[in-house]
């Protein structure tokens, strides 16, 4: 079958007959709301224009039909957010039997149509500053991030923020790296303080002296926000002494 090579498919993009199938219901006027049922990434980059709306609804068990009802319809207000990057297209994948990190998950590339750590709602949020009870530690301390969060729609919802950590200077590290999120759940107007605690373990990185993850003296930036996109994100920095 095209796109498929034996068991495996050979590109991410949706076949190309529901493809053109969304575009023809966009053409006629409609709104088009699509939902996603798959295991994986798709590459949605021409449905970001055909549809109105894209719904991720993974594969949802037997159960599945109500929930996504209850979202669509607006009894749930949903608040997941994307556990991996989904890509433009295919191109951007680098070959299956090259084990290189060189573009590839938001760890190491800012190439992609949705990020990892991205997710609407039907209600909005604002991230305040942090504040950080200590900027320079010891590689055996601990430090306490505290960052404000509010509802700023007009109905209750839920908001994960997300804590990343890049080790400044290290160029063959990951640009970041998850090290920490809580979900805080929101009437609307209301706000409250996230706290997440960052121990010395969301420090470790790879050490190619050592030959082993550590935590090294240096300075770390610490990324807070809603996704791993950096326009998403605030910063401040950590000194490891």
């Amino acid at each position: 079958y095209p796109g498929f090579k034996g068991g495996d498919r050979t590109n991410i993009e949706l076949p190309a007959v529901q493809r053109n199938c969304l575009k023809a219901l966009k053409a006629a006027g409609k709104k088009v709301i699509f939902v996603n049922c798959s295991g994986s990434a798709i590459a949605l980059e021409p449905e970001t224009q055909s549809c109105d709306a894209i719904l991720q609804a993974w594969y949802a068990g037997e159960r599945g039909g109500s929930a996504i009802a209850d979202v669509l319809f607006g009894d749930y207000n949903p608040g997941g957010k994307l556990p991996l990057s989904f890509y433009k297209n295919s191109d951007k994948l680098g070959d299956f039997e090259d084990y290189s990190m060189t573009n590839r998950t938001y760890r190491y590339t800012t190439d992609y149509l949705f990020p990892f750590g991205f997710g609407l709602s039907y209600t909005t949020f604002e991230i305040g500053n942090a504040t950080i009870s200590k900027t320079n530690i010891q590689t055996n301390e601990n430090t306490l991030l505290s960052i404000p969060v509010k509802n700023t729609g007009k109905r209750a919802g839920t908001e994960i923020v997300q804590v990343y950590i890049r080790k400044v200077n290290d160029v063959e590290g990951p640009l970041k790296t998850l090290r920490g999120f809580q979900r805080v759940e929101l009437a609307a107007g209301k706000s409250e303080t996230a706290t997440i605690e960052l121990t010395p373990s969301s420090f470790e990185f790879y050490d190619w002296n050592q030959r082993k993850m550590a935590v090294t003296p240096g300075k770390y930036e610490v990324l807070y926000g809603n996704s791993s996109n950096n326009n998403d994100l605030k910063h401040l920095s950590v000194i490891i002494e």
